[in-house]
């Protein structure tokens, strides 16, 4: 039994009146309600759009403990595959953890026509770093801190979950980004990349290398009133208009 849905975390599909889709994805411990507008602003311009809600997420934390990698890349792929039955042209954007799957969906459809990442994770963590990840699950630390609502803007709040499953997270490291990397320079399609100058959660530097090793064009705007969480703080209309152009520019 999982918990019921958190109000406004929900799942987000719509029809579009052409042949561009756009999947868009969300971030670690957080759920859709970080990517409607941003979803929204894409079935506004007439694309069709799925924003799935990943396993584990925009429930309750306990939900999330059991979840790891393949369990979040595999229900991206599943929406994927629902989009690529109305969409034959498709972008796909994400966040955070959600960028890091865009850049996974990149490197398995290379038919893809483009990417948005926003503060996306994209650099594996050293091995000391993941040791003592183990170590604190072999003595039965289940969670640490939360890292969600990294939000410029007083007035607004993610709903994400207030603390971090350490062994989901350790499978994002491990088994997400560290085979991930290696594969960025054989990922061709153009990339619009978001990055928060200032962001609590996912160092700029992530932004840094993954421009840095990219196999295709990079267009990179740097967002100097946001943090992590960009698509709800004070710059995300320019996320919303940008990346919309960027649909439409990489689908014409």
């Amino acid at each position: 039994m999982t918990a019921p849905t958190i109000p406004g975390a929900e799942a987000f599909s719509h029809n579009g009146n052409g042949d561009v889709g756009v999947l868009v994805l969300h971030g670690f411990t957080g759920n859709p309600g970080s990517m409607r507008g941003l979803a929204e602003a894409c079935a506004a311009a007439g694309f069709h759009v799925e924003l799935p809600q990943l396993a584990g997420h925009g429930t309750a934390i306990e939900d999330m403990i059991p979840t790891r990698w393949a369990d979040w890349s595999g229900d991206a792929e599943k929406a994927y595959q629902v989009l690529s039955k109305r969409a034959k042209k498709i972008v796909v954007m994400g966040l955070s953890m959600g960028g890091a799957l865009t850049l996974w969906m990149a490197a398995q459809h290379p038919e893809a026509l483009g990417i948005v990442c926003i503060n996306p994770a994209t650099q594996p963590q050293p091995s000391e770093v993941i040791d003592m990840l183990q170590g604190m699950i072999d003595g039965g630390t289940v969670t640490m801190d939360g890292i969600g609502s990294d939000i410029a803007d007083p007035n607004v709040r993610e709903t994400a979950y207030s603390g971090t499953p350490l062994a989901a997270m350790k499978s994002f490291l491990s088994e997400g980004l560290a085979p991930l990397a290696p594969r960025y320079p054989s990922i061709k399609m153009p990339m619009l990349l978001y990055t928060s100058v200032q962001d609590h959660v996912v160092q700029p530097s992530d932004s840094d290398a993954v421009a840095a090793t990219y196999g295709g064009p990079v267009e990179r705007v740097m967002l100097e009133r946001s943090y992590h969480v960009a698509t709800q703080d004070y710059d995300k209309d320019i996320i919303f208009a940008g990346a919309v152009a960027f649909v439409n520019r990489v689908t014409a």
